[in-house]
């Protein structure tokens, strides 16, 4: 019985830890966070903007900040287009 218990107990403590590194890579992911004041606080970097940050501590008594580890991508560079090569026709007037 006990050897059963420690085998769950080993699983448990493997879960919490992948779920751990899970969270510490998504918490990157976004420019805004939510600090919550409700009794469990905790932090949340899941937000694209300040409006779904704010909604999201509504009634918590929680405040939005911005996630100093998020990095912006990198701006890809649009090729810009190609001058037409067309020949316009010439009128002999």
């Amino acid at each position: 019985m006990q050897r059963l218990s420690m085998q769950r107990l080993s699983m448990l403590i493997a879960i919490v830890a992948l779920l751990g590194e899970a969270g510490d890579a998504a918490a990157q992911d976004y420019p805004w966070c939510s600090n919550f004041a409700d009794g469990w606080g905790g932090t949340n970097c899941g937000f694209t903007t300040k409006e779904q940050c704010m909604a999201t501590i509504l009634g918590s008594g929680g405040f939005c900040a911005p996630n100093n580890m998020y990095k912006a991508p990198a701006a890809t560079a649009v090729p810009s287009p190609r001058p037409s090569r067309e020949r316009r026709s010439r009128s002999n007037s």
